[in-house]
């Protein structure tokens, strides 16, 4: 899994480095991730997240992404936490439902075991992660969600 998140992230060519482990992976978002990783996210989510502030809400500020995506600057610690948190989930998500195409539409979609929200607006915490990590668990036990 940890090496599909750092795909996620750009892989190599973005991170300048091998990912292969959860501590390797940890090393990289403390430093904080290049700019370049957001763009890749974003382009994973493009085919299904009609607006880029949808992800910018769950990673930080847009106006600050914003800047820092122009001007090639590094992420944060904590923006760079939750833009892994949010390559993990869609990871996680593709995992469950066995198929990426299907990934992108249900985390965009309202769920009613989620109270109604959608799993992306709940991926800025990581109690909203948590719920929606339960969700796709029941999911691949068959339990209807």
């Amino acid at each position: 899994m940890t090496s599909s998140i750092a795909l996620k992230l750009g892989g190599r060519r973005v991170l300048r480095r091998e990912v292969g482990s959860e501590i390797e992976l940890a090393e990289v978002v403390r430093a904080g991730l290049p700019s370049k990783s957001l763009d890749h996210l974003l382009t994973e989510f493009s085919a299904f997240v009609t607006r880029q502030q949808d992800v910018f809400r769950v990673v930080g500020s847009a106006r600050t992404l914003q800047r820092k995506r122009s001007t090639g600057t590094r992420l944060s610690a904590e923006e760079s936490d939750r833009l892994a948190r949010l390559a993990r989930m869609l990871v996680r998500t593709e995992e469950a439902l066995g198929a990426p195409a299907q990934a992108g539409p249900w985390l965009v979609t309202a769920n009613r075991a989620l109270g109604g929200h959608t799993p992306l607006s709940l991926l800025d915490s990581d109690a909203g992660s948590l719920a929606v990590e339960r969700v796709l668990g029941r999911i691949e036990h068959g339990i209807y969600s």
